[in-house]
């Protein structure tokens, strides 16, 4: 996504959280979370429950069905930024946080010249149900929560939509 694009989906997508703009000092409060992350002791685990009931606008990619928002599309999405097809812009900052084994199932693809895999199951990235998903990272970091507010590394795609449409 170009800088510009970034300006417009940060209006389209809701994301996991966002500063609220009334707050002083400034505040990140959820917004399709269910409420502030669980974070480990030493910064490395994130783990982050999806609020139930949100929906997806309409597409035909749902085929007339209501699509509910869940953990697995917020899996999707981030692992989507890993994708070298795409060469997202914002890949070296999620790299840069060294989610557990993201970066070598991005290598293999490259190396191998093959698709990224999104089925294989990655250490620091997993769905652990329906409404719930964990990020595990190499190395502690305190201020993952603004990465998680950020939308552009983290409002979730439907997977299906992605597939539909392409490029």
């Amino acid at each position: 996504v170009d800088l510009y694009s970034r300006f417009l989906t940060a209006n389209i997508f809701e994301g996991l959280y966002a500063y609220d703009p009334l707050a002083r000092p400034a505040k990140i409060v959820p917004l399709t979370a269910a409420g502030p992350p669980e974070v480990s002791p030493d910064f490395r685990t994130w783990t982050v429950r999806v609020r139930p009931g949100i929906y997806f606008n309409d597409d035909p990619a749902f085929k007339g069905k209501k699509r509910e928002l869940v953990a697995a599309d917020y899996v999707y999405s981030i692992k989507r930024l890993f994708d070298p097809r795409w060469k997202s812009p914002s890949y070296t900052d999620m790299a840069n946080n060294q989610i557990l084994g993201l970066n070598e199932l991005r290598e293999a693809a490259v190396k191998g010249k093959t698709p990224f895999d999104y089925d294989v199951p990655v250490e620091g990235l997993r769905a652990l149900d329906r409404y719930t998903f964990q990020i595990r990272l190499k190395q502690p970091n305190y201020n993952f929560l603004y990465y998680l507010a950020y939308c552009n590394l983290t409002c979730a795609v439907a997977r299906e939509v992605d597939q539909m449409y392409g490029d």
